[in-house]
């Protein structure tokens, strides 16, 4: 697995050890919780950095699989597993390889997390922006989380990667209670991103939130997004919903609420932005499941079998990170390149 991530600046000094720490936090067999798939995922970068600093050109990065075990997919090669992608994508192109998921297998987000490592670097030298995403829901099972103050060390002191500890204790056992069952469950995925400007962001297309969803729904098994106070937002009044604009210390405009979680027209205002993920339960459960099989059609049943995490919230959390970040130095990028420009007129 791999990736290419083009339109980094020069000069940022990167290392594989500082990617491959975000890269341990979503790899398989870490604890558990987590499918007994053993990888190192170890990253190699083939180009664009040298001597521990970005050249401004592609940066290529390879992570190879190493416990790999295609033969425990021969059984469904005649089937479609429910829920998966195995109809749609030969709906799609005509044929597919049955041996895993393919590009829409959770493996395939080992090159976000590596390009996400570099977008998180890049926005911490550069505007100073910080991103920590955390476990907010397993089923009903809610965390209470400041977005202000969750800090990483907080959210990877335990292996759900929840923050709020006798929540997570409620989490871990669920997880284990529902995994004893043959089956999986799904839940909510919480981020912030702290230091994020005024000014960030377009007022149609390229709206910052629309990016952002565009972005976190491209993750494999996400189902939902918020932003801000979300769907929560709809059960209140717009003068209880509206952010009221208040000068901090300095002198500059903040708001005394963030329910806008940091955007308002599609522009970040230069609160904390905040959303939400939802993730459906894993589809591969070790229930007898109905399916039919790929010709000649027939209803069948199957029960499947092999490494398969039962939860994939605690390893999906530096996903979303990944994902917040390199939407993020996008439009940081972006911003830098227009903000203040001139046009002489004619």
């Amino acid at each position: 697995m791999g990736c290419i991530l083009d339109g980094c600046p020069a000069g940022l000094p990167i290392t594989a050890e500082e990617i491959q720490i975000d890269l341990d936090r979503r790899r398989p067999g870490q604890n558990r919780l987590t499918t007994p798939r053993k990888e190192a995922d170890a990253v190699e970068i083939l180009s664009g950095v040298f001597e521990g600093r970005t050249l401004g050109t592609p940066i290529a990065l390879l992570v190879r699989n190493k416990n790999a075990d295609p033969s425990a997919y021969d059984a469904l090669k005649d089937l479609y597993r429910p829920s998966h992608a195995d109809f749609t994508w030969e709906a799609k192109f005509g044929l597919r390889d049955h041996r895993g998921g393919g590009r829409s297998s959770a493996r395939e987000t080992v090159g976000r997390v590596a390009a996400g490592a570099i977008a998180r670097k890049l926005l911490a030298v550069g505007p100073g922006v910080e991103i920590v995403g955390w476990v907010d829901a397993v089923q009903e099972i809610v965390a209470k989380v400041d977005p202000l103050a969750v800090s990483r060390a907080a959210v990877d002191a335990n292996d759900v990667r929840c923050p709020d500890a006798p929540i997570a204790e409620a989490m871990e056992a669920r997880i284990q209670e529902v995994r004893a069952e043959r089956d999986t469950l799904g839940g909510t995925i919480g981020a912030v991103a702290r230091g994020v400007p005024a000014g960030w962001g377009e007022p149609v297309f390229d709206r910052l939130e629309a990016d952002l969803a565009r972005a976190m729904l491209s993750i494999p098994a996400a189902k939902g997004f918020e932003s801000g106070s979300g769907f929560g937002g709809t059960l209140l009044r717009g003068s209880e919903h509206n952010d009221p604009f208040a000068l901090d210390a300095d002198g500059g405009v903040v708001t005394t609420t963030n329910r806008s979680g940091g955007v308002q027209g599609g522009i970040s205002n230069g609160m904390p932005i905040t959303l939400r993920v939802a993730f459906k339960p894993v589809a591969t459960h070790f229930q007898s499941q109905e399916t039919v099989t790929t010709a000649p059609r027939k209803p069948t049943v199957f029960q499947a079998k092999g490494r398969h995490d039962p939860c994939v919230l605690p390893r999906a959390v530096p996903i979303v990170e990944a994902m917040m970040a390199l939407v993020l130095a996008d439009h940081w990028l972006r911003q830098r390149a227009t903000s203040n420009a001139v046009v002489d007129a004619p």
